[in-house]
């Protein structure tokens, strides 16, 4: 571990929470001499403070452990680029505009890749009352079932959360036509279908 470069990004974290040394110090229970050793770069943390330590700067504790952020590429705010993670453990849906660096329940998630919808998972897409009524013949057990389902536009996101034993079906506003609609099922995974 390089402690100059944690020190550094100890540094950058803290003057981004407008926070003195002090403060931090504080918060951990520790001398603010020694917060100054670790931002000169003269020794690192012990490995009992890393997690409150992240907590009080709002940082992640691997980019911490390596001193060195790799900010993303700024977000053009373009829908269709849309990414969506699912954890492994919990079931959280997460998403993105673009790339990120998403984690729960410990694990890091790699982005889902959708493909196009098969003939088992086509949507029924209704207009009624200002609105799309989407049904789906799909089975809705708990080992097997369509967790979620989003409408994607250029700038405009709808996040259907559907659970096992309810039927597949949900109402989405009738905003236009030219979206996507992506449907995770979660034994074959994310699908794409245009509509």
């Amino acid at each position: 571990m390089d402690c100059a470069k944690v020190g550094r990004l100890i540094l950058q974290f803290r003057k981004e929470k407008g926070m003195t040394q002090q403060q931090v110090a504080d918060l951990l229970g520790i001398s603010n001499k020694t917060v100054s050793k670790w931002e000169c770069g003269l020794g690192c943390p012990d490995v009992s403070l890393w997690d409150d330590l992240s907590t009080v700067l709002g940082a992640d504790i691997l980019k911490l452990l390596q001193g060195e952020l790799a900010p993303n590429s700024p977000d053009a705010g373009k829908m269709e680029k849309i990414l969506f993670y699912v954890c492994p453990n919990c079931g959280n849906i997460l998403v993105s505009t673009g790339t990120a660096s998403i984690s729960c329940c410990g694990r890091k998630l790699k982005p889902l890749v959708p493909v196009p919808c098969s003939e088992k998972h086509n949507p029924t897409i209704q207009e009624i009352d200002l609105e799309y009524y989407v049904t789906l013949d799909h089975d809705m057990s708990k080992e097997h079932y369509i967790a979620f389902a989003a409408c994607v536009y250029h700038d405009w996101i709808c996040l259907n959360r559907l659970y096992p034993e309810q039927n597949p079906e949900f109402r989405m506003p009738m905003i236009r036509r030219g979206g996507y609609l992506y449907l995770y099922c979660t034994n074959h995974g994310l699908q794409k279908y245009p509509f």
